[in-house]
């Protein structure tokens, strides 16, 4: 009560309302628990892979036999081409990228199987996030990968050179497209079983139906219309062309590269390609993710 017998209120707004919170304080505090709970799962899948070095000297030592004991064979065999290592480089880089890809989606098959995953998905965290950050670990995995074998360039005769950086760069993008397209698969199947099964019959078809292995221009019939619409070939293709020294984008007479209609795509067009698909491969994932149980 006050000397004169009125009771003092506090202070309210003069509507009589209460003031209303900041809208752009509660986007601010959303951007960064999203931030947060990427860089946790990032962090998660790239510690996992860290800790189990057996998985990572396996790994590598696949790709390496491929290149150095496959890859020497079938360059002596080769009639009049004996830059046959540094052709197949590129096709190895993407091998070594392509087994921590696969894992990730092993990883989300498994931790559905135990439980873990329900329970990540019962904490108040953004599905979306959760699902970048695991590509994100993924991705970075495999490019560590594939940076180990890149380091092997000059064994089979291509310079070390800023033009590594730019392939370091693509093999990134076309880490996290993999990556992608192992979540697609690990959140639409619940079977371990099934998912090797997937896997395995989708990967090694697109691999060596990318022209890693034999130029990609000239074929004939089913197997040249099946190399251009494999869109790893492009990706193998701007690896190639972006590697520093002369390069190997001929075979021969022949051009390695794709070339559908007669017509040769650049590398800006080829790495577009792979990072759309990618995207695209991330929406996909993220709907049935969200209605993953």
């Amino acid at each position: 009560m006050s000397r004169t017998g009125t009771s003092v209120s506090p202070a309210v707004p003069a509507a009589g309302r209460a003031p209303e919170a900041d809208p752009a304080g509660r986007r601010g505090g959303r951007l960064v628990r999203e931030a947060r709970t990427v860089r946790l799962m990032w962090r998660r899948e790239t510690i996992r892979f860290a800790r189990n070095r057996l998985r990572v000297a396996m790994g590598l030592l696949t790709p390496l036999m491929f290149l150095l004991i496959l890859g020497t064979g079938l360059q002596s065999a080769a009639d009049g081409f004996d830059q046959y290592r540094a052709f197949l480089f590129p096709g190895v880089l993407l091998m070594a990228l392509q087994a921590p890809a696969i894992a990730v989606g092993a990883s989300i098959v498994w931790d559905r199987q135990s439980g873990f995953l329900r329970q990540v998905l019962a904490a108040p965290l953004s599905r979306g996030s959760i699902l970048v950050g695991i590509c994100l670990g993924g991705a970075t995995s495999g490019t560590l990968y594939a940076a180990c074998v890149l380091v092997t360039a000059p064994v089979v005769g291509v310079p070390y050179g800023p033009g590594l950086l730019l392939v370091l760069l693509e093999l990134a993008l076309i880490a996290f497209a993999f990556t992608a397209f192992g979540v697609v698969a690990a959140v639409t199947i619940s079977r371990p079983e099934t998912f090797q099964i997937v896997i395995g019959l989708a990967m090694m078809p697109l691999l060596f139906l990318s022209g890693a292995m034999f130029p990609a221009g000239g074929l004939p019939g089913w197997l040249g219309a099946a190399v251009l619409l494999n869109p790893l070939t492009y990706g193998v293709d701007a690896v190639r062309r972006a590697m520093p020294g002369d390069g190997v984008v001929t075979y021969g007479d022949r051009v390695t590269g794709p070339e559908p209609f007669g017509w040769a795509p650049p590398v800006l067009l080829e790495v577009g390609l792979i990072a759309l698909l990618g995207l695209a491969a991330v929406t996909v994932a993220a709907r049935h993710f969200a209605r993953s149980r």
